[in-house]
C-alpha cells in the first residue's frame, strides 16, 4: 500500500513537472513570438514609413516638374500668353538622358537650372601642375597587385531554366508583404554616389536617399539638381534591361535600362545582394538587342560570357551593323555607363589630319595606325615609354608605361564642359573654375597634337564625337571667369576642312565607318578590350597602364574579418609585412583608382577576328548597269490617283505588302515578292526574273471583292485627301483613316475592310495621321493633328490591333499626351519613336518640336519665305526636312538648327529620308524622283520623268526599291541605290 502511493506520488510530481516545463517552455515560446512580432511590426511600420517618406518625395519632385511644365504650356513663344517677341535669350538648355537604339544622347531640353556661371573663377597658372607632377606627389601605396586572367566557364545558353535555386525560391517565398527585398544601396550618377535605401516590391523599384548622411549633405545642391533617382521609383514593366556592372573595379553593381530610355545604376554591399537583386526584377536579361535569351542568369554573367554567346561580332563582320553600332556593344558589356564618368564609354581617334583645307578620305595617310594605342603612335614618345618600364625600380609597385589613362572623368568633362550638366559638373570638380583656354579643350588640332606629344596625356575620344555637334559650340554663353574684363568660353575651333560643328562630325563619322577603320578597327580592340589589354601582350604592345585601373586589382572577397566586412567600402592593399585599413587609406584608396582612370572588363583573351572585306561582301557593287531605273509599272483599274504608298515588306510579315490607297479611299493589299535583292545572288535563275516585286491585289485585279477594299464612310467635304490621311500599321493588317465628320479617325481591317474601331479626342476634324517606327510585337506610337490646332499622342496595341491597351473595356482610349503650341489647323506631323519627338506642322506656321510626353522643345524657324510648312520627315539619325509651300525646303538638326536650305520649281508631293538619314528622295507633280544628299540638298541623281504626278512615296525594308504612287492611278516601283552615290560622293571634302 506503500509503495504504491510512493509510486503514485512519484509519478503526479513528474508528470506535474513536466506541464509545469512545458507551461515555461510555451511562455518562453510566446514571448519569444510577441518580441519577433513587435519587431518585424516595428520593421514593417519603419519600411512603411520610408515607403510613404519617398512617395511624399516623389509626389514633390512629380508636381515641381507638372508645375513648370505648365508654366511652360502657358508662357512660351507658342504658349497660351507667349509673346510672339519673347526673347530666346533666356533659354537655357541641356543634354537630356533619353537614349536613341544606338545608346546616343542627342536630345537637348529646356534646363530649368541653367546659367552662364558668371560666378565661376579663372584658375591662376600657379593652381595648375602637369598631371605627372600630381601622380608624383601621391603617396605610394604598399601593394600586391590581385590579377585573375583565368579562362572563363562557357555560359550555358541551352534551355530556358532560369528558376532560383529551391533555398532562395523558399527564401523569397517567405517574404511576405508588400516588400520583396529591401537593402542598403548606392544610387551611382554622374560625379554623385548617394547612400540610401533600395526596396523591391512585386511590382516596383523604390530608392530613397539618406538625406541626413554627412556625405549627401556635403553635394552641391546645383549638382543634385541635375541628379535624377534619388527618391525613385520605376515600375517592372518599365524594365527592358539589366547588366551587371562594376564600381570601384568592384563587380558589386547593377545597370537598370527603362522602356523611356533611361538607364539608373546602384552599387551594392556585395555581390550575393546582387544576385539577390537581380531575382527580384523581371526576366528581362540585357534586352532583345544581341541575340541573347532574355533570362536572370544573362544578367549576372560575366562581360566574357556576354561577349561570347552574343551574335553582334558575326552580324559586324557581315556589315549588318555599323563600326559605331559595334563599338558601342562592345563598351557597353565592357561596363562602360553614362551613369560613371570613370567608366564613360571610349572610342577611338581614327583622323590624323587637323591641318589641311581639304580632305581626302581615300589617302591612308590620313588615318591614325590603330594597331597601336595612343601612346605609341609617336616614335619618339613610344621609346620614352618603353624606358620608364623598362627601367622600373619601385618594387612596391609594379610596372607601367602610363601614369594616366585613355578614359578618365577628368576628360570626358574636359570634352563635354560646353553643355550642361557637364559645364556644372566640370566647375564642382574644380572648386567651381574654370580653366584657362590653352589649358582647356578648345581645338581639335591641338587636343590631337598634344595626345601625340605630352608625355601625360593618352586621352582617346568619347562617343560624343561622332554625333554630337552641340558639344563644339558654346551656345549657353557661359563665362571663363570674371577678371578685368569678361572671358567667355569660346567655340572649338575645327579644323580648316570642316567649315561647321555638323561638318565635322558627318565626316568623322564617315572616317569611322570608312573601309580604313573597317580592316583595322579589330586590332584597337585587341588593345582596349582584348587580348593586349593585361599580360605579357599588352606588355609587347605599349599598353600597360598603372595597375589600379585593372579589374581584379583590388580583392574585397580577401577580407575574412566580419567586422571589416561591415565596411561598405573597404577597398584594402594587403602588404606581408602590413596590413592598413583606416577610412583615411579607403578615401585615399579610391581617389587613386578615380585619379588612374578604369580600364574595361576584357572580353577576349584571343585575338579579334577582322571585318569580311566590302568587296567581297558585295561584287561590282557600283559596276551592275544592267538594272534599268524603272521595274514596274502598275496600272490600277481606278483611275483615282494612288494618295498614300505604305511599303511594309519585310520577310518576316505574314502578308510583305505594298499597300496603296487612292483618293476615293479605295485601298489595296499588293504583295511583296523581293526579286530585286536576289539579281546577281547565287543560284539566281532567268525564271525568277519574269517575277514582278509587287503582285496587284487579287480582289482589285479581278474586280472580284471590290467591296472589301472600299472605305464607305463619309468624310468631311473641307478635307483634302493626301498622304496624311492615312496610316497603315507595320504588319499590313489595319488601316488608319482621319478626316470624318465627326471628329474621329478610324481603324479599318485590311483583310475585310470592316471598321474595327472609331477614336475620338479632338474637337474638330482630324486633318492628319503620323506612325512612329515599331517595337518589337507590333507597338507603335500614332499621333493625330487636327482643325482644333492640338495634335493627340496615341498608342497602338501591336497584340490587342487597337489604340490603347484594353480591348474589352467599353470607355474610349485616352490619349499619352496632348501637345499643344500651334495657332492654326495643323496639316503635317512626323513623329520617331527612337528620338522621343513629334513635329508638326500648321497651316499657316510654324512647325514645332514636342517630346513624346508632351513637352513643347522649340519651333524650328526657317527662313522668312519659309511659312507655311507642308510635308515633314524625319529620320531616326536626326535630320528633319521641311517642305514648305512653293518649292522650298528645309534640313534642321533635332535640336532647331537649320543646317541647309534650298528651291526647286516643282510643286512637292511627296519627301522621304533613307533609313540612315543621308538621302532625301523628293517627287512631286511634274512626275520626276530626284534624290538629293541631306547634309546639303546636293542633287545626286534624276529619274526620267513619268507620265503623271507623283502623290506618295515609300522604300522597301532594304532601301533598294522605291515606290511611287502616282496621279493616273497607277504605282511605278523604281530601282535605288543609295549605296552608289554615297561612295561617290564621300571620298572629298
Amino acid at each position: 500500500m506503500k509503495d504504491h502511493i510512493v509510486r503514485v506520488a512519484n509519478e503526479a510530481e513528474f508528470i506535474l513537472n513536466r506541464q509545469r516545463a512545458e507551461d515555461v517552455h510555451k511562455h518562453a515560446e510566446f514571448e519569444s513570438q510577441c518580441a519577433q512580432y513587435a519587431a518585424d511590426r516595428r520593421e514593417e511600420e519603419k519600411m512603411c514609413d520610408h515607403l510613404i517618406s519617398a512617395a511624399k518625395h516623389r509626389d514633390h519632385v512629380t508636381a515641381n516638374q507638372l508645375k513648370q511644365k505648365i508654366l511652360n504650356i502657358l508662357t512660351n513663344k507658342h504658349g497660351a500668353w507667349g509673346a510672339v517677341s519673347h526673347s530666346q535669350l533666356h533659354d537655357f538648355w541641356r543634354l537630356d538622358y533619353w537614349e536613341d537604339d544606338l545608346r546616343r544622347r542627342r536630345r537637348f531640353v529646356r534646363n530649368a537650372f541653367g546659367s552662364t556661371h558668371c560666378d565661376a573663377l579663372l584658375k591662376a597658372a600657379v593652381e595648375y601642375g602637369t598631371e605627372e607632377d600630381v601622380v608624383k606627389s601621391k603617396k605610394t601605396f604598399r601593394s600586391q597587385a590581385v590579377v585573375n586572367q583565368n579562362a572563363e566557364t562557357e555560359l550555358m545558353l541551352e534551355g530556358d531554366d532560369d528558376a532560383v535555386s529551391l533555398l532562395q525560391e523558399k527564401e523569397i517565398d517567405n517574404l511576405a508583404g508588400p516588400v520583396v527585398l529591401s537593402t542598403p544601396a548606392q544610387l551611382i550618377a554622374p560625379v554623385v554616389v548617394a547612400k540610401g535605401t533600395l526596396s523591391i516590391t512585386t511590382t516596383e523599384i523604390y530608392f530613397e536617399v539618406d538625406e541626413e548622411e554627412p556625405a549627401f549633405k556635403k553635394i552641391d545642391p546645383k549638382v543634385l539638381a541635375y541628379t535624377e533617382g534619388l527618391h525613385g521609383k520605376w515600375m517592372f514593366s518599365e524594365i527592358r534591361a539589366v547588366f551587371s556592372r562594376r564600381y570601384l573595379l568592384q563587380n558589386t553593381a547593377l545597370e537598370v535600362f527603362m522602356a523611356n530610355r533611361t538607364s539608373v545604376m546602384f552599387n551594392f554591399p556585395d555581390q550575393a545582394t546582387v544576385k539577390k537583386v537581380v531575382y527580384s526584377l523581371p526576366r528581362v536579361g540585357v534586352g532583345t538587342s544581341y541575340g541573347l535569351p532574355q533570362a536572370r542568369r544573362i544578367s549576372l554573367a560575366t562581360p566574357r560570357q556576354l561577349y561570347k554567346s552574343s551574335n553582334m561580332t558575326q552580324r559586324w563582320q557581315r556589315r549588318e551593323i555599323s563600326n559605331f553600332e559595334y563599338l558601342m556593344f562592345l563598351n557597353t558589356i565592357a561596363g562602360r555607363t553614362y551613369n560613371d564618368l570613370n567608366q564613360y564609354p571610349v572610342f577611338p581617334w581614327v583622323l590624323t589630319n587637323y591641318e589641311s583645307e581639304e580632305l581626302d578620305l581615300t589617302l591612308p595617310g590620313n588615318f591614325r595606325d590603330l594597331s597601336k594605342p595612343i601612346g605609341a603612335l609617336n616614335p619618339k614618345r613610344a621609346v620614352f615609354y618603353a624606358e620608364r618600364y623598362e627601367t622600373w625600380e619601385d618594387e612596391q609597385t609594379p610596372p607601367y608605361h602610363y601614369n594616366t589613362h585613355y578614359s578618365t572623368s577628368t576628360s570626358t568633362l574636359s570634352w563635354l564642359v560646353r553643355i550642361e550638366p557637364f559645364t556644372t559638373f566640370f566647375l564642382n570638380a574644380n572648386d567651381g573654375k574654370f580653366d584657362h583656354p590653352d589649358r582647356t579643350f578648345s581645338s581639335v588640332a591641338r587636343s590631337w597634337r598634344n595626345s601625340q606629344r605630352d608625355t601625360s596625356d593618352v586621352k582617346e575620344l568619347i562617343p560624343e564625337f561622332y554625333y554630337l555637334p552641340e558639344m563644339f559650340v558654346n551656345s549657353n554663353g557661359y563665362n571663363l571667369g570674371v577678371r578685368e574684363d569678361e572671358v567667355v568660353v569660346n567655340d572649338v575651333e575645327l579644323p580648316p576642312w570642316a567649315k561647321k560643328p555638323e561638318d565635322f562630325v558627318r565626316i568623322n563619322r564617315m572616317a569611322l565607318e570608312s573601309e580604313f577603320v573597317s580592316c583595322q578597327l579589330h586590332q584597337w580592340i585587341d588593345l582596349i578590350f582584348g587580348y593586349k589589354q593585361r599580360g605579357p601582350e599588352a606588355v609587347r604592345a605599349l599598353n600597360v597602364f598603372h595597375y589600379l585601373t585593372y579589374e581584379g586589382s583590388v580583392n574585397l572577397d580577401s577580407i575574412t574579418d566580419p567586422v571589416l566586412r561591415e565596411i561598405p567600402e573597404a577597398y584594402f592593399i594587403r602588404d606581408p609585412h602590413t596590413f592598413l585599413l583606416t577610412e583615411d587609406f579607403i578615401k585615399a584608396m579610391e581617389a587613386q583608382i578615380q585619379n588612374f582612370g578604369q580600364t574595361p572588363s576584357q572580353l577576349l583573351i584571343e585575338p579579334h577576328p577582322p571585318r569580311s572585306s566590302a568587296m567581297h561582301l558585295s561584287p561590282l557593287m557600283f559596276k551592275d548597269q544592267m538594272q534599268q531605273d524603272v521595274i514596274m509599272v502598275l496600272k490600277f483599274p481606278s483611275n483615282s490617283p494612288v494618295t498614300h504608298v505604305a511599303a511594309n515588306t519585310l520577310p518576316h510579315l505574314t502578308i510583305p505588302a505594298v499597300v496603296t490607297v487612292t483618293c476615293s479611299r479605295l485601298f489595296a493589299v499588293n504583295r511583296w515578292h523581293n526579286t530585286v535583292g536576289l539579281r546577281g545572288a547565287p543560284g539566281y535563275s532567268l525564271d525568277q526574273a519574269h517575277h514582278l516585286p509587287i503582285e496587284m491585289d487579287p480582289l482589285i485585279a479581278n474586280n472580284s471583292g471590290v467591296n472589301k477594299r472600299q472605305i464607305t464612310d463619309l468624310v468631311d467635304q473641307s478635307i483634302q485627301i493626301n498622304a496624311h490621311c492615312f496610316v497603315v500599321t507595320a504588319d499590313n493588317r489595319y488601316i488608319l483613316i482621319c478626316g470624318f465628320w465627326d471628329k474621329s479617325f478610324r481603324v479599318y481591317s485590311t483583310e475585310t475592310g470592316k471598321l474595327t474601331q472609331i477614336v475620338f479626342g479632338h474637337w474638330d476634324v482630324v486633318t492628319c495621321l503620323a506612325r512612329s517606327e515599331s517595337y518589337i510585337g507590333g507597338d507603335c506610337y500614332i499621333v493625330s493633328g487636327s482643325r482644333d490646332a492640338t495634335l493627340l499622342l496615341w498608342y497602338w496595341s501591336g497584340r490587342h490591333h487597337i489604340i490603347g491597351d484594353n480591348p474589352n473595356s467599353s470607355d474610349y482610349p485616352a490619349p499619352r499626351a496632348v501637345l499643344t503650341g500651334h495657332d492654326h489647323e495643323v496639316v503635317c506631323v512626323s513623329v520617331c519613336a527612337e528620338l522621343g519627338l513629334v513635329i508638326s506642322g500648321a497651316k499657316e506656321g510654324p512647325c514645332l518640336v514636342h517630346t513624346i510626353t508632351g513637352d513643347l522643345l522649340r519651333a524650328l524657324e526657317g527662313t522668312e519665305n519659309c511659312l507655311y510648312p507642308r510635308l515633314i520627315s524625319v529620320s531616326s539619325e536626326g535630320h528633319c526636312i521641311i517642305y514648305y509651300e512653293r518649292g522650298r525646303f528645309s534640313n534642321f538638326s533635332i535640336n532647331g538648327k537649320l543646317l541647309a536650305q534650298m528651291e526647286i520649281n516643282d510643286s512637292t508631293r511627296a519627301i522621304l529620308l533613307s533609313s540612315d538619314g543621308q538621302n532625301l528622295v523628293t517627287g512631286g507633280d511634274n512626275g520626276v524622283v530626284e534624290v538629293w544628299q541631306a547634309c546639303d540638298f546636293k542633287q545626286l541623281y534624276i529619274y526620267p520623268g513619268c507620265d503623271a504626278g507623283i502623290r506618295a512615296m515609300d522604300l522597301s525594308h532594304d532601301q533598294r526599291t522605291l515606290i511611287t504612287g502616282m496621279a493616273s492611278g497607277s504605282i511605278v516601283a523604281f530601282n535605288i541605290d543609295f549605296n552608289r552615290w554615297h561612295y561617290e560622293h564621300q571620298n572629298r571634302y
